[in-house]
């Protein structure tokens, strides 16, 4: 499945419009593959039967048969309209297990962190880790974990940047970036226009990219360097963000550890810092 993944996202850019759009829906919804006929799944994603055919031809696959036989496992739901899923929460509402509901869902998010990214977090430390500068990018919803992304890493690293754009300056702040430079974006669907044009920037720039979203074909996914991937799932309206918080705070985990000693010192000096400027309230 693994290697059916990337290579359904390395090959997404040049496929058909139907080819992509079969693609994607494989990737997100991988569990309906096992337990549905063909003719539903082409129906749901809105292709012909036969596309689903020639998709899996031109992966080397006999048919549709060898293809549905990776699919072993699930990824992700894609999110559905907010108003939608606004108007189901509200007709459907039962305040005693809405709690255990939204909990439910939110633990699975993150059970799933593991799975998805065990085998990629490594790349995702040792491209941020050697960088020259880290730049950070999150708009809209995805502001928060970015925001947290970049206040974590410069605890114990100076050079981290993140990219705002406020005042509708982005276009200026993407000039900073370099070769040699690393960009975490971080973003889920509905996607954000400014997330891939940092993206587009950054591969300009000769800069390696580090994509955190909810899809390995996400467009800020496409083409970067590492893609580490969260759930969005929530039984609410809106995408959940818990997971992406979550994966975030892992990431700072990991790099801290790859830092070290010298990680531990820069701190301790943050946090002498800011007792002694009176940004945090003393014990008294």
């Amino acid at each position: 499945m693994e290697a059916l993944t990337e290579r359904l996202q390395g090959e997404f850019p040049t496929m058909t419009r139907q080819f992509q759009i079969g693609a994607k829906y494989l990737l997100d919804f991988p569990a309906e593959v096992p337990i549905t006929s063909m003719r539903k799944i082409a129906s749901q994603a809105g292709v012909q039967p036969a596309t689903l055919v020639r998709l899996a031809q031109s992966l080397g696959y006999a048919g549709w048969d060898d293809l549905k036989s990776v699919f072993v496992q699930s990824l992700r739901q894609i999110p559905k309209r907010y108003a939608d899923q606004a108007r189901k929460l509200i007709q459907g509402n039962n305040p005693r297990d809405a709690l255990g509901r939204a909990i439910t869902a939110q633990a699975d998010n993150i059970r799933l962190l593991e799975h998805m990214n065990a085998e990629r977090m490594p790349l995702a430390v040792k491209l941020l880790s050697r960088a020259r500068h880290v730049h950070i990018a999150g708009f809209r919803a995805s502001f928060s974990p970015a925001y947290t992304f970049q206040y974590l890493y410069r605890l114990f690293r100076a050079s981290v940047t993140a990219l705002r754009g406020d005042a509708g300056t982005l276009e200026m702040e993407l000039r900073a970036i370099q070769k040699g430079d690393a960009v975490v974006i971080i973003g889920f669907a509905p996607y954000s226009r400014e997330a891939l044009l940092v993206a587009q920037a950054a591969r300009h720039a000769g800069a390696r990219v580090v994509a955190l979203c909810d899809s390995v074909v996400a467009p800020i996914a496409l083409e970067a360097d590492c893609v580490l991937v969260f759930s969005t799932e929530t039984p609410s309206f809106f995408p959940s963000s818990t997971a992406a918080s979550a994966l975030v705070e892992i990431l700072i985990e990991q790099l801290l550890a790859k830092a070290g000693k010298e990680a531990v010192d820069g701190i301790a000096r943050a946090e002498d810092e800011l007792h002694q400027t009176g940004a945090y309230l003393s014990a008294k």
